[in-house]
């Protein structure tokens, strides 16, 4: 069975719910730690009590020095900041021998036994973000991703998460400085720094907005066949990160500003946007108050038209009236 963990508050708890769908659908064998970031998730969480689902809740799992470290962090920050602290608990506190963070916002197509598989003996697996040329940031956020990390609990795996926890611990911030970014820009030299570390090489495992352009998408079983562009070279979809989809009050969704194509629109962002908003209806058909799209959390600015213009330009206009997609 595989271990993971991931965490959100109440504001990202459509992707969250979405994602433990994704790996019931994908066929995998696995329990999920849902670290909830605030009361309202983790009492909606509670009340929905999913299958091969452990809720975390704040009060079980900080400790006091990331009680410390909260007051001065964004809420975003802090989320960065805990990601090692999670991976970490759930070894120690429910005694797996190999935990997976998972970014809540990816869903799966396919099992990801392939993906861990690929890890072989090794104690660390890291996926790089492989950037489509022109969205490069890999001077900015690093080369490598955290949105799906796995480690064993053992010498080896556990000396780079205490390290990691620790840096992350002293800083965490929404910025460039002195070769950090978050939690991030720490994975850069892991390769070197830290021994059993294995980069992952499956190239459906970590599609998202700022790659998907190097590929062709087509139906394939249950799920999608992902050809690259430039070899021709197939792989199976395993899983895409929905990085940057925002919910305004308006009914407006914006899905960020890299170039996706008609096809990925109608195969991927379809489907996962239907399948958030019935988890959303489902959650307020329960009596919850709260908006579990985080709409509140996204308005229009002075800014909107100039970003208009601009992203029109670059073919990157991805705001849309949610009925597109339902």
């Amino acid at each position: 069975m595989h271990n993971f963990c991931t965490l959100f508050d109440s504001k990202y708890l459509t992707r969250g719910l979405a994602l433990h769908e994704s790996l019931e659908r994908s066929g995998v064998d696995f329990h999920l730690y849902a670290f909830a970031f605030d009361e309202e998730s983790d009492r909606i969480l509670r009340a929905i009590r999913r299958p091969h689902l452990t809720v975390v809740s704040l009060a079980e799992f900080e400790d006091e020095e990331l009680r410390r470290v909260k007051k001065t962090r964004s809420p975003m920050e802090y989320c960065w900041t805990c990601t090692p602290s999670i991976i970490l608990h759930v070894l120690e506190r429910f005694g797996a021998d190999r935990c997976t963070y998972l970014d809540a916002d990816l869903w799966f197509y396919a099992n990801p036994s392939v993906l861990l598989a690929e890890m072989g003996d090794n104690s660390v697996l890291i996926t790089e973000h492989r950037y489509t040329p022109r969205y490069d940031k890999s001077r900015k956020s690093g080369k490598y991703c955290v949105q799906f990390i796995s480690f064993r609990k053992d010498d080896h795996g556990l000396e780079a998460l205490r390290w990691w926890r620790d840096r992350c611990n002293e800083w965490c911030y929404a910025r460039l400085e002195d070769g950090k970014f978050g939690d991030q820009m720490y994975l850069d030299d892991w390769t070197t720094r830290f021994r059993g570390v294995h980069v992952l090489q499956h190239r459906g495992g970590g599609v998202a907005p700022w790659n998907v352009q190097q590929y062709s998408l087509k139906p394939s079983g249950s799920g999608f066949l992902l050809t690259e562009n430039a070899s021709g070279r197939e792989s199976e979809l395993i899983f895409y990160h929905f990085h940057y989809v925002r919910f305004f009050t308006n009914g407006l969704v914006d899905l960020g500003r890299r170039a996706l194509s008609e096809q990925v629109l109608e195969y991927l962002y379809k489907p996962y946007l239907r399948k958030l908003e019935q988890i959303r209806i489902h959650i307020r058909a329960m009596g919850f108050p709260v908006d579990p799209h985080g709409a509140g959390e996204w308005t229009m600015t002075w800014k909107s038209p100039v970003l208009y213009a601009w992203r029109t330009l670059n073919g990157t206009y991805h705001v849309y009236d949610m009925n597109k997609f339902l």
